[in-house]
């Protein structure tokens, strides 16, 4: 059994780029959860499956490979061995991931292929419901978080840096929406893990963040 760090939190609080930086320290292997879901949605928006039709998604389910590997240290998301990692960055994908995330199908398939990765390998995993679900057994467990206003203007900063034309209220209301929508699903919510530590990165930078999680991590190896 690996060393296993769960980080969980909303939308937008940092929690793949903190994840990231902690796990290069450390020499662990990052695990975006997110990404994988949203490479499910890729893959259900390019198939134009009904998610409300149980047996359709679970059809697709079956049919579906999601892989995760490195190059030069950068982790690279495979769904039917096409490189998806920058097509599952948009908004569409996001917001279909979410709504991926409350299938308990597509959480069955993706859960089973975390909970394998995490077993073999010392990792740093990040996602809802790591620290409460997938890994309820991590050595160290994190629930990163900032205000909606913080994480709303990170989210804008990355559609512009990337080109894409958005409103910052439009934002706000999005991760608002987004946040509602993970914590009141019927299907693995998102919530703090009674034993997962929080970290408000409101005020961080993601240096600061980073060394918050690492002063956890050396205190429980």
């Amino acid at each position: 059994m690996g060393f296993n760090i769960a980080i969980d939190g909303p939308a937008g609080a940092g929690k793949s780029t903190i994840a990231r930086q902690v796990a290069k320290k450390l020499n662990f292997i990052y695990i975006d959860t997110g990404a994988m879901y949203r490479a499910m949605g890729v893959y259900f928006t390019r198939n134009q499956t009904d998610l409300a039709d149980e047996e359709a998604v679970k059809k697709v389910c079956d049919t579906v490979e999601i892989k995760l590997t490195y190059e030069q240290g950068v982790q690279l998301i495979w769904l039917n061995g096409e490189n998806v990692s920058e097509v599952i960055r948009t908004k569409e994908a996001g917001n279909m991931a979410s709504a991926c995330a409350a299938v308990p199908v597509v959480r069955e398939k993706l859960v089973e292929l975390q909970k394998k990765l995490a077993q073999t390998s010392d990792i740093v995993m990040d996602g809802r419901d790591i620290g409460t679900v997938v890994l309820p057994e991590a050595d160290v467990k994190v629930y990163l978080t900032a205000s909606v206003d913080v994480r709303a203007e990170r989210r804008f900063k990355e559609y512009q840096e990337k080109g894409l034309t958005a409103v910052l209220e439009d934002v706000k209301k999005e991760v608002a929406q987004r946040d509602y929508n993970d914590m009141h699903r019927a299907v693995s919510p998102l919530c703090q893990a009674e034993d997962a530590v929080l970290v408000d990165t409101s005020d961080m930078n993601i240096d600061q963040a980073a060394d918050a999680i690492l002063k956890l991590v050396n205190t429980c190896r």
